[in-house]
């Protein structure tokens, strides 16, 4: 159920009695709404991943020197001290809960931790200085970046004070347009105080500067991928203690974003949240025993994976055997029919080795099923019906296989139609794809329109006895690409009661500038306005060359739902878009449910 006051994890230090911590975290923390529980440090990883998997927040506090080692730097002179309990166990928690999309708050320490964990650098000391500056050459695009935004002055201020820690010591420059600045409501500068001699140097690929001090010392980072996460160098939680407010916006800040993850994670747990597109089958090879490592561990080479479905909780994802055009010669279609099968025995091959995490599904109550006992769902496709060549009986066969739908077309005209990308050889469906949608609609096959010209389209919509869907197509509106859907389009498939499926392949996105999961929100809601959230739905094209930053792969999945939730789409809606609406379709399909 969602928390109205979100459970916040605060890192606790080690002292002389175990586990310490400042009263000023959680008197913050309570004040702001949430209920705080202390993380003591230690390095027990699966006790550790347990207690994330309640936590709707974290906090990462002060303390001490982070140790060189960890970072694959030697210790400098200037290093003080060290607390080897903490540093493994909050670099570990850091990254699984940047893999979860749990909204972290990293304050002093803490904001190093987080940019450490997630690829970044720190500063073991700020008062190293060369030729009487700080030494920046040959640092990222990032620190480039900072230096014209921000007036790099060639001495240090005073960052260490002595005096009460509840008064300020110095100001802060806040980035325009940053999170952190509109937590301040929208001041350009603030007053902060100041403890520390070790800083960010380099915030990595995962995190951007907010705010830098007026010696151009990095005090506020955020996520570069529309995440909620926030660190500051300065110590909010100690302005409280003295009955001053006027840095609780950084923890007010948390816990709103605390209490939509715990609304998103609420509404995963109790919804079917099913993603219509990934290509993961594109990856495997000869070698089954990659091929189920791959699947079966956190791999970088694949997007889609048990591992990363787990932490996105995605409750399924439907694989496809894709199969580019190729000749269309008898030699030719002998091939690709063969490929097709591999492909869904190497599924076969990847689930029945996981079979304790994972099987395979054909109906939202093969998918129920496997949610009750804690595992993931595999639903197969194929992309391309060049798949059957001219051989409709070939359908059947696939259909035995487990397939729940076949895309008629990709990247160019095949015998069944046209492609969106392709030459207009048949002016729509040829009089064989006329055949094959009807014997599609006979055996419970969805016929999938995505990559199909438009001619195509509007013939499938009006043979079709049963709703189609676009399994990955984005909105033509918002990018002018023939593979997205128009608005006549859409209009056309919702009055059909058919579903859209928004993909993040960036090049449907965008036509110029890079693409984020805002533009695939963009498209969503266009989609949702011009038919109804009752006709849309997400197919990422995962694995195909889809991914944005914010929804990069399986495990950004409940980051979408997050953003939904902030676009005000309600808990019911949300359940349709995420899986819903294209469950709908299948049933429809006559695929039994």
């Amino acid at each position: 159920m969602t928390r109205e006051h979100p459970l916040i994890g605060i890192t606790g230090n080690f002292g002389e009695k175990g586990c310490e911590l400042a009263e000023g975290y959680y008197l913050s923390v309570l004040k702001a709404g949430g209920t705080p529980v202390a993380i003591p440090p230690h390095n027990d990883k699966q006790a550790l991943i347990s207690l994330l998997e309640t936590l709707d927040g974290i906090v990462f506090s002060g303390g001490g020197d982070i140790n060189p080692l960890l970072l694959g730097e030697e210790p400098l002179p200037q290093l003080h001290s060290v607390c080897p309990k903490r540093d493994e166990p909050e670099l570990f928690l850091a990254r699984e809960a940047f893999h979860r999309q749990i909204p972290m708050l990293g304050i002093c320490r803490g904001i190093q931790v987080m940019a450490a964990a997630l690829g970044g650098k720190v500063w073991q000391d700020i008062y190293i200085i060369e030729n009487g500056k700080l030494n920046i050459e040959g640092e990222c695009e990032t620190q480039n970046l900072q230096s014209s935004i921000f007036n790099l002055q060639s001495s240090i201020i005073k960052h260490s004070q002595d005096m009460p820690r509840h008064y300020a010591s110095h100001t802060v420059c806040l980035k325009e347009g940053s999170v952190l600045q509109g937590a301040f409501g929208n001041k350009q500068s603030i007053a902060v105080n100041s403890f520390h001699h070790q800083a960010v140097r380099d915030p990595g690929p995962h995190l951007k500067v907010s705010a830098m001090s007026p010696d151009g010392i990095i005090e506020g980072v955020e996520s570069s991928e529309h995440k909620a996460l926030l660190g500051v160098q300065w110590h909010p939680e100690c302005f409280i203690l003295n009955n001053d407010e006027s840095h609780m916006s950084v923890f007010r800040w948390l816990i709103s974003e605390a209490r939509t993850f715990s609304m998103a994670k609420h509404i995963h747990d109790t919804s079917i949240i099913l993603d219509s597109h990934c290509d993961t089958p594109m990856f495997f090879t000869e070698n089954s025993r990659e091929n189920i490592q791959m699947f079966g561990t956190r791999s970088d080479k694949v997007l889609v994976n048990l591992p990363k479905m787990k932490e996105g909780r995605l409750d399924a994802s439907i694989m496809v055997a894709y199969l580019p055009q190729g000749p269309r010669t008898e030699e030719a279609y002998k091939a690709v029919t063969e490929k097709a099968n591999r492909l869904l025995t190497q599924m076969d091959e990847i689930v029945q080795a996981n079979n304790d995490r994972v099987g395979f599904a054909e109906t939202a109550d093969d998918i129920l099923r496997l949610k009750a006992q804690g595992k993931k769902a595999i639903l197969r496709g194929i992309e391309n019906g060049y798949a059957i060549g001219k051989d409709l009986s070939l359908l059947e066969q696939f259909k035995k296989r487990g397939i729940v739908y076949m895309t008629l077309c990709h990247n160019g005209d095949n015998d069944i139609c046209d492609s969106a990308k392709g030459n207009a050889e048949h002016g729509g469906l040829s009089a064989f794809g006329r055949d094959v949608v009807s014997e599609m609609n006979r055996l419970g096959i969805l016929v999938d329109m995505s990559h199909a010209s438009e001619k195509s389209f509007y013939d499938a919509l009006e043979l079709s006895k049963v709703p189609i869907v676009c399994s990955h197509s984005s909105a033509r509106a918002l990018c002018d690409h023939p593979r997205n859907l128009t608005d006549d389009q859409m209009r056309a498939l919702a009055k059909a009661d058919g579903v859209a499926q928004i993909t993040v392949y960036p090049g449907f996105l965008r036509t110029d500038g890079e693409a984020t999961v805002i533009d695939a929100i963009e498209h969503l809601c266009h989609a949702a306005k011009i038919m109804g959230v009752e006709h849309v739905g997400l197919g990422t094209d995962f694995d195909g060359d889809g991914g944005v930053p914010g929804l990069a792969d399986a495990s950004e999945i409940i980051n979408f739902t997050r953003h939904l939730l902030r676009r005000q789409f309600s808990e019911q809606d949300i359940r349709l878009i995420m899986g819903g609406n294209f469950l709908r379709a299948m049933s429809t399909a006559k695929i039994p449910l």
